[in-house]
């Protein structure tokens, strides 16, 4: 297979990691992996449990699997695995051992961690409005664990957009 640099787009909850994810996908002319924790969520009738986060670790890894060999020389992660971690850490006091056990084994090249300067959008599956400075600081911390690349992304709109293009762009260029 050719070799497809993966680009994770991360952060805490409403900072735009989708439509971010979405727009670069069509700059850089290939497929963004949507997060499948979103989907999963949606189909659940009661509270998330510890099974249900261990149940979004292997479906996120297995929608990047399935996504990475129509990529056009960058895959765009609207998240990533990392965030089955944090929530299972904030929500259940540990992670699932798996997913400790499959941090080190799949990196990513380069992350972009979108900055809680947007406003909050209220969703039915955002539950922390008033944690944004705490996940942004674990996000941090967890990025930094792993020795990852990775550049904080501000700004609104068109500004944060093309913020985004510069770092990738940057990052190409010296990969």
């Amino acid at each position: 297979m050719k070799n497809v640099l993966k680009i994770a787009i991360v952060g805490p909850e409403s900072t735009g990691k989708s439509t971010m994810s979405d727009y670069l996908a069509g700059h850089y002319h290939t497929i963004a992996v949507p997060e499948f924790s979103r989907s999963y969520c949606e189909q659940l009738t009661g509270e998330c449990t510890f099974q249900d986060e261990i149940n979004m670790f292997h479906g996120q890894l297995a929608l990047e699997a399935e996504l990475l060999p129509k990529a056009n020389r960058i895959l765009i992660c609207d998240t990533t695995f990392i965030t089955v971690k944090i929530w299972s850490e904030h929500v259940f006091g540990k992670a699932p051992q798996e997913v400790l056990d499959e941090l080190p084994r799949h990196p990513y090249d380069f992350y972009l961690l979108l900055n809680i300067d947007l406003p909050w959008q209220d969703d039915p599956l955002r539950n922390f409005p008033n944690l944004r400075e705490h996940f942004m600081a674990v996000w941090h911390k967890e990025l930094n664990a792993l020795n990852a690349r990775y550049v904080v992304i501000s700004g609104a709109g068109e500004e944060r957009h093309d913020n985004a293009v510069k770092a990738i762009n940057n990052f190409l260029a010296a990969d």
